[in-house]
């Protein structure tokens, strides 16, 4: 039976509120409408596209009068590109959505006993932040509005939102600082002259796939080429041009990707030229990253993220700590100097081979790690042979951790608990397991991502006597 169509028309309404996944919302006779692209205080019509039973979704389809708070997006791909979906927000007005919205999924949905939410900590820069990007080939791109579809159909971007296959074009990126978009049009422009084939992902077939560019506040730049299959000539034409071009890429990676999804976890990554790594420099340790670790996104924001986590801990330096998904050991390290001994575990064995790396330079002796799934390795026995944790601090992937792993940190009984999140959602589920015998003392967000609905979360617990 076909679907049947929703055509509602919402005239004249008031924006009220900001709400999660970069989503505004109003009230119709009361339901909830869900909308994107609306700040409070904007007067639209809105087009209803799904009607539930208790809420509705649907797009601003007339701007009858903008918010006196609403500001000019700064970016030229605003509205198709399918990031920074809050800039015309303003960032206070960000910074308190994302308030809410750790409040909404730890309170209001999970029901869990919590002190005050802190005010989120706001990002030192809200443009140019990110330390990594990941751009995309297509031999498909998206036609903007206006533009002719018969032009040129090959692009080198970002996916536009809910269209697997199509990528959008970027001329100017505002998420990562120079050379990251004069490598980017440098390396287009060489593909299209040299008619090297854009990839297509729908026949999973096509020579430029992906690029990878990551680079430190101090200046170090490594770029990853992903090509579809190999053609070693075309390559290592490439990548000296690429080399000559722009001298101060300092680890020049390729990979070689047949597979038909992106993720370059289980690829070879092969260093064509320059240092095999970059090093960030947090607090005086120095970290290696290399074209597969985990790193923060945001450099300035790791760091005050790794001060809310150390200062939850409450470390005194007698006490043994589990950094539970531990990556490169950032944590680990971060707060192996007011503690006796730190175990770090981590899926990721090359983020345990940086980890170790890591901490022989950084001359620490008192973090050791393990490499493999957690709740195979954190067990009662694993427990038993190292030593129970007196604090343990987890930092989990966006699905929060597995029940298994619940249940070994309730038996191993740490005095204390740290969780850091990018998730609130999953972490209130996680937090209500643990609220069998802890309590929650303590709230601090942190943004780690200004102009998208995205929030790291951070959340002390305490034994309960």
């Amino acid at each position: 039976m076909a679907r049947k169509r929703v055509d509602i028309l919402l005239e004249g309404v008031t924006i009220e509120a900001v709400a999660a996944e970069g989503k505004a919302l109003t009230h119709h006779e009361g339901m909830v409408v869900f909308t994107e692209g609306g700040v409070p205080g904007d007067i639209v019509d809105i087009r209803v596209l799904k009607k539930k039973k208790n809420y509705m979704e649907g797009r601003i389809v007339k701007m009858i009068k903008p918010s006196e708070r609403r500001l000019e997006p700064f970016c030229e791909h605003f509205g198709v590109c399918g990031g920074c979906k809050w800039q015309p927000l303003p960032y206070d007005m960000q910074l308190e959505a994302k308030r809410q919205q750790v409040y909404d999924q730890l309170v209001r949905i999970g029901h869990l006993q919590v002190p005050e939410i802190a005010p989120v900590i706001g990002s030192q820069n809200t443009e140019y932040y990110r330390n990594k990007l990941e751009y995309s080939f297509s031999a498909s791109r998206w036609v903007l509005e206006g533009e002719d579809p018969g032009g040129d159909s090959r692009a080198l971007g970002f996916h536009v939102g809910k269209f697997f296959d199509k990528i959008l074009d970027i001329k100017d990126c505002h998420l990562q600082p120079a050379p990251s978009n004069d490598i980017r049009l440098f390396i287009r422009k060489y593909a299209l002259e040299h008619g090297l084939e854009f990839y297509n992902i729908r026949e999973n077939h096509g020579y430029m796939r992906n690029l990878i560019i990551r680079n430190t506040p101090e200046g170090e730049v490594m770029l990853i080429v992903v090509f579809g299959y190999d053609d070693s000539p075309s390559r290592n034409a490439l990548l000296d041009a690429v080399s000559a071009e722009f001298p101060q890429i300092s680890s020049l990676y390729y990979v070689i990707n047949t597979k038909c999804n992106d993720s370059i976890s289980d690829q070879e990554c092969i260093l064509y030229k320059g240092s095999p790594t970059i090093c960030e420099t947090m607090e005086g340790l120095r970290f290696r990253i290399g074209p597969k670790s985990f790193f923060q996104t945001n450099s300035a924001q790791a760091l005050r993220l790794y001060e809310v986590a150390r200062n939850f801990a409450a470390l005194t330096g007698n006490e043994t700590v589990y950094d539970l998904y531990t990556g490169t050991g950032t944590i680990a390290q971060f707060v192996s100097g007011k503690a006796a001994k730190v175990i770090g575990i981590e899926y990721v064995p090359e983020a345990i081979e940086d980890a170790r790396a890591n901490t022989a330079e950084n001359g620490i002796t008192n973090c050791t790690y393990f490499a493999g799934d957690m709740k195979d390795i954190l067990t009662e026995d694993f427990v038993k042979e190292q030593g129970g944790p007196d604090v343990i601090i987890l930092d989990p992937p966006r699905a929060g951790i597995h029940p298994d792993v619940a249940k070994v940190i309730l038996e191993a009984a740490p005095e204390r608990i740290v969780y850091v999140s990018c998730n609130p959602a999953s972490q209130a589920r996680d937090l209500a397991i643990l609220a069998q015998k802890y309590d929650i003392t303590a709230v601090q967000p942190v943004d780690m991502f200004p102009h998208t609905g995205h929030v790291e979360n951070v959340c002390a617990l305490k034994i309960r006597k």
